[in-house]
């Protein structure tokens, strides 16, 4: 009898365990570390016929990252942009793409109608002059209209990112910080809410608040400090590491350990970038802490990478270089030479991701 009570307890035991293993997986994104790239401008460049080419062979873009390891594409949507290409058609196009190719999707909400970053947090045009209320309901009803696109088009994203590098707040005047946390923190709350509710049935996107400074400890925790005081639900912290605006690696680690000692969250760098010639060290004197030459670039990468796989936590969850595939006058900051060719860098993750 006790034999019987004991198999009965282990069986009943296994079936919630499966149980609540199941309900785990249908509602939230397991994230293993993740090597992916901002590509937002990937498509427009390819469509203005540039090409690719890795070892001398034209390739698709998409093609040569995941050949190399990136198995993330992030893509940023603008409201209504009137320049750049950011809008929900065209986001949804190359996330259909890089799908088709076995790549996971990261949506960057900039909530303006071009760049939002700590210098500048735009209103997008349609929403000036709203009231806090009236603005707080058109972040909800604009984010759940625009995860239901994704939704129905087939390309759920599986991390969603609420508002870009916003450590000095969003949507100003109404969100900007340090002055006015308390709307902030309701846009934020908003913008989160439209994605569950957008979301429908589908597996629940994990959620991204964005830190742009990876190297600065001190403000990080103020932030974080504050976003956990509202009770905002998120599941991953993101930061951005550039060393000409942010600091040496010695910070960064420091960062890392730091927010991991205070926080529950995951942790990925979702921006870092380095160039492959001279850019933004050229006054006299100045020394950059990598050559800014094609090998330079690697090695910054390497660097940067290795800083985060040595820190033995299974929370450091992935890296993501921006915009790889930029063209114009960014693109010393990208992987490929002006005649298309990939650089060195875009070799690093061989030898973790290729079989």
């Amino acid at each position: 009898m006790k034999i019987k009570s004991t198999i009965l307890a282990i069986v009943l035991s296994l079936g919630l365990s499966n149980a609540f293993a199941q309900e785990s997986d249908s509602t939230a994104f397991h994230l293993n570390y993740a090597v992916g790239a901002d590509m937002s401008f990937l498509k427009v460049a390819e469509d203005n016929g540039t090409e690719f080419k890795d070892n001398g062979v034209v390739k698709p873009g998409l093609d040569i990252f995941r050949d190399h390891g990136y198995d993330w594409i992030r893509l940023r949507l603008f409201h209504t942009p009137d320049e750049l290409p950011n809008d929900l058609e065209y986001t949804i196009e190359l996330a259909q793409e890089a799908q088709e190719r076995g790549m996971k999707f990261l949506l960057d909400y900039h909530y303006a109608d071009s760049w939002a970053d700590p210098q500048k947090q735009p209103l997008p045009t349609a929403w000036e002059g709203l009231d806090y209320k009236t603005l707080q309901d058109s972040v909800y009803e604009y984010t759940k209209k625009t995860i239901e696109a994704f939704r129905e088009a087939g390309v759920m994203p599986e991390m969603v990112q609420i508002g870009n590098e916003i450590r000095n707040g969003m949507m100003w005047p109404t969100g900007k910080l340090p002055d006015n946390w308390d709307a902030f923190a309701g846009l934020l709350k908003a913008g989160i809410d439209g994605v569950d509710t957008g979301r429908g049935q589908e597996m629940r996107p994990l959620i991204m608040v964005h830190y742009d400074n990876g190297a600065d400890a001190e403000g990080n925790r103020e932030f974080y400090d504050n976003i956990e005081s509202y009770g905002i639900p998120f599941d991953i912290i993101g930061l951005s590491y550039y060393p000409w605006w942010h600091g040496n690696l010695l910070e960064l680690r420091e960062n890392l350990l730091s927010l991991m000692q205070h926080y529950d969250q995951d942790i990925i760098l979702v921006e870092t970038a380095y160039n492959w010639r001279p850019s933004e060290y050229t006054e006299e004197g100045e020394l950059a802490p990598w050559p800014e030459t094609p090998e330079g670039q690697k090695d910054f990468l390497e660097s940067v990478h290795e800083t985060l796989i040595n820190i033995n936590s299974t929370r450091i969850k992935g890296i993501f270089w921006w915009e790889p595939a930029v063209t114009g006058g960014l693109r010393s900051r990208g992987y490929f030479d002006d005649e298309g060719n990939a650089l060195p860098v875009i070799n690093v993750f061989d030898k973790y991701k290729r079989q």
